[in-house]
């Protein structure tokens, strides 16, 4: 067993583990999650690979010679968010991602947490973040969560990493959550929050965040990119489906109560129950 305790994003009644992206040239992305990411590689199936860190899978490639790049204003993926166990691993990932020419998109101080941003080759977002303690979180009455986006200063964070040899994505490292582009808003509300029981956390213009046990977001679904965007086509390249697993069986079967109730298609297998959210990116459900 792992002796790293897990963060708190892992401890709450459920949380996104595993991200699945359906690429066009397989060893040039899987090259930069594990140059410089620091993902390593689990298993290599036929179509694709499997990445993650310590034996613990967080990302799925797989190509598909049908694949046609998703349009940037498709429904899809707006990042997968992998959250460092601490202030210091971030620092020390900067360090690495400054030392080997990573272009950086940007970088926020949201209160609750400390994020870079960046993009693979194919133009999937990636958010690398650190949370802040979360008993420094502010919350409101309504129980929503204070979140800002405020410029994070990279200089200091750069001079905090210790001078010692980046070996890749430290132990404990996982998907904090995952930030969707959707068609609306209202829809992405009456699916996550009202359909799979995740509590509505924050607001911002044109963005929902959602989570389970006051973590700030677990999932996050937004339109500025992709405002009115229909069902997405088969064969596109981008974000194919993602795992949600919940540490408390009771909201699991809540939920998969609430898809039969709704008569919202669903596969069930060893793996969980699989379906699609309204804009066709897959999900599981899984306990």
């Amino acid at each position: 067993m792992s002796k790293v305790q897990p963060s708190y994003a892992l401890t709450r009644p459920a949380y996104v583990n595993q991200s699945h992206l359906v690429v066009a040239d397989l060893p040039l992305v899987s090259g930069f999650y594990q140059s410089m990411l620091g993902l390593k590689p689990i298993e290599k199936t036929a179509s694709g690979e499997v990445l993650g860190v310590a034996g613990n899978p967080l990302l799925t490639l797989t190509t598909d010679r049908n694949a046609r790049p998703a349009p940037r204003n498709a429904a899809g993926l707006f990042h997968t968010a992998f959250l460092m166990p601490n202030r210091t691993e971030l620092a020390r990932w900067l360090r690495h991602a400054a030392n080997n020419g990573v272009v950086l998109e940007g970088a926020s101080d949201h209160l609750v947490s400390e994020a870079i941003y960046l993009s693979d080759p194919e133009g999937n977002g990636i958010e690398i973040y650190a949370d802040r303690q979360h008993e420094q979180w502010k919350f409101h009455q309504d129980g929503m969560v204070e979140m800002a986006t405020l410029r994070l200063d990279l200089q200091s964070l750069y001079e905090s990493a210790p001078e010692d040899r980046w070996d890749g994505m430290a132990e404990g490292s996982a998907i904090g959550h995952i930030h969707l582009q959707v068609g609306n808003i209202p829809e992405a509300d009456a699916f996550y929050r009202d359909v799979l029981g995740l509590k509505l956390m924050a607001r911002y213009p044109g963005a929902s965040f959602f989570a389970t046990g006051s973590y700030h977001h677990h999932v996050a679904a937004n339109i500025w990119n992709s405002r009115g965007a229909g069902v997405r086509t088969e064969h596109m390249t981008g974000l194919s489906d993602y795992t949600l697993r919940f540490n408390d069986r009771t909201a699991l079967d809540h939920a998969v109560a609430k898809l039969d109730e709704l008569q919202i298609d669903s596969r069930r297998s060893e793996g969980g129950v699989s379906l699609r959210d309204p804009w066709g990116i897959g999900l599981t459900l899984t306990a």
